[in-house]
């Protein structure tokens, strides 16, 4: 049988049908035949009925006519053919139609092959009229007889169509085998993009954009409003909003006045992404502030302080900030606050934070929040009163991975980030959890992911390469290699707020540290598209539960 393409063609007549049979039954292993074979050049559209490419033969370009066939003499050319369609006798122009695209499928081959003029090989075209009977001494200049078979030779279709492809070499020579393999690829089409998994992601965050765009629509509820918390678990698009409503905030329109505004957070990784996002608007919508809670107290005099110091953190330094706001001009103050990621906050630090509001009693606050994102021992609420507004879709993360995590949230949300890879477990003790993770990444990388779109998270010590970027930089140039060319290794502690499409989850701790288990559903959260947790599995059944061992696939 010869190679069919397609294997299973649909056909609009029985006529092209049985011919397509015939051969199919007839033709040699080494030969292909292609049916339907539609080509569009600059000059028209054309289509072949059947191609069949044989090898040390040649190739033949065939179009089938069912029903009565038949020439009849014409005055004005000679000759016309001519059938019946419908009960309409109806002329037809057969031959024309065969070698036109005959000549168009040949040039395009010849166009598009390695080789030029070396690969040249001879082409041909036939008539077959399975139904139709014509004279064995029948004669056009335009087709001779051994070039049209009739209904009576169909017996042996393929001897014919040999002899037929033969004959109009024309002095070219016939296809190798190579030549064969080469002109199936061009006339089928090369496929030189393959599957993009990138691609299907960036179709993902698009619809992510929208349907967050489609929830700022919340923000009009705030506009009455002063004083809002806005809760929303992993992948509600608060921090989409918190960035939305400072812009808002800032231009004012609708009948407000523009306002001063601050848009704060804890982490140095976030309030880069969130300058690197207000960088990319209008001057007139920057918000007046945008940075780490430590750095806007920096801006009026406050200490530098030590990271690692709990007691500068917690107790001197937004004392001294309290103070230096309080102190501060009319015109240095904010309209509003907004504060993303605001369970990151202790309970000392909002008091700064309303000190630097022009209006402490009345003026702007916004908070974005998601209790079960406290990984910190610290944890404070505002001292005044907020009207609660809930998120309850998650808009980011493929159902696959809203589903692992799922079970690790407080309250339920419902998935609307479409649908993607399943979540993968890979089984590792912990003190190969590293090297294990390291493999995952590779795996990633060699399925098409870029670099850019890939993360590492861990959850106990940080991986070597994150230790070596710190040294080299500094805290502030280790976080803008986030958005390098490159794959990020970080911790979950740094990461609430980002996002990579691709995650591997690395759980080299045994879990008994404190909050290990928000610590899970940080990282398992910063995945959009694919997700892959590398851990010891008692671990995670421990820390997360059997919902999500079992969501994992975890035995």
């Amino acid at each position: 049988m010869p190679r069919l393409i397609p294997e299973s063609p649909t056909f609009t007549t029985a006529s092209e049908r049985e011919v397509w049979e015939r051969l199919r039954d007839s033709l040699g292993d080494d030969d292909v035949l292609l049916a339907n074979l539609r080509l569009t050049d600059m000059e028209k559209d054309v289509e072949a009925d059947l191609v069949v490419l044989m090898p040390r033969v040649g190739i033949l370009v065939i179009e089938v006519k069912g029903g009565s066939v038949h020439v009849e003499a014409d005055d004005a050319d000679g000759h016309s053919w001519w059938t019946m369609r419908r009960g309409v006798h109806t002329r037809i122009r057969p031959v024309d139609q065969v070698r036109t695209a005959k000549h168009a499928l040949k040039r395009y081959v010849e166009q598009h092959q390695d080789g030029g003029a070396s690969r040249r090989v001879g082409w041909g075209h036939g008539l077959v009229v399975p139904y139709s009977s014509f004279a064995a001494d029948f004669t056009v200049p335009e087709l001779p007889r051994w070039a049209l078979h009739d209904k009576g030779d169909l017996d042996e279709i393929t001897v014919r169509v040999h002899d037929n492809a033969r004959k109009l070499l024309h002095g070219q020579r016939p296809p190798t085998h190579d030549d064969v393999e080469v002109i199936t690829g061009i006339l089928t089409g090369r496929f030189a993009t393959p599957y993009d998994v990138n691609a299907e992601s960036d179709d993902r965050a698009a619809e992510f954009d929208r349907l967050t765009m489609e929830q700022a629509t919340i923000l009009n509820v705030t506009r009455l409003l002063r004083r809002v918390e806005v809760r929303g678990g992993a992948g509600s698009g608060k921090t989409v909003l918190a960035l939305q409503q400072a812009k808002e905030l800032t231009r004012g329109g609708q009948g407000r006045k523009p306002q001063r505004v601050a848009l704060l957070c804890y982490s140095i990784g976030l309030a880069e992404h969130l300058r690197r996002q207000v960088a990319t608007w209008d001057r007139r919508h920057r918000p007046a502030f945008v940075g780490t809670f430590h750095a806007f107290g920096q801006q009026w005099g406050a200490a530098e302080g030590d990271r690692t110091d709990s007691e500068f953190w917690e107790e001197r330094l937004p004392a001294e900030m309290a103070e230096l706001a309080a102190a501060l001009p009319d015109n240095h103050k904010f309209d509003a606050v907004i504060v993303d990621e605001a369970q990151d906050f202790a309970d000392p630090w909002w008091t700064p934070v309303l000190r630097a509001l022009r209006d402490e009693e009345e003026g702007g606050l916004y908070v974005y929040s998601d209790e079960n994102q406290r990984i910190f021992a610290r944890f404070g609420r505002p001292p005044v009163t907020l009207v609660p507004l809930v998120l309850d879709h998650n808009l980011r993360n493929t159902r696959q991975i809203h589903e692992s995590f799922g079970p690790l949230a407080p309250s339920r949300m419902y998935s609307r980030g479409g649908d993607g890879p399943a979540v993968r477990f890979v089984s590792s003790l912990q003190e190969d959890a590293l090297e294990a993770a390291d493999d995952a990444v590779d795996a990633l990388l060699e399925a098409g992911w870029e670099p850019r779109n890939v993360a590492l998270l861990t959850t106990g010590h940080r991986h070597p390469v994150q230790v070596e970027r710190t040294d080299f930089h500094d805290q502030e140039g280790y976080w803008s290699t986030y958005w390098d060319d490159d794959v990020f290794y970080g911790h979950v502690l740094g990461c609430k707020g980002l996002e990579r499409r691709a995650v591997v989850l690395c759980l080299n701790e045994d879990g008994a540290r404190d909050r290990a288990r928000e610590r899970l559903y940080v990282g398992m959260s910063r995945a959009t598209d694919e997700l892959v947790v590398v851990g010891d599995p008692e671990t995670v059944r421990r820390v997360a539960g059997d919902q999500v061992a079992n969501k994992l696939g975890i035995g």
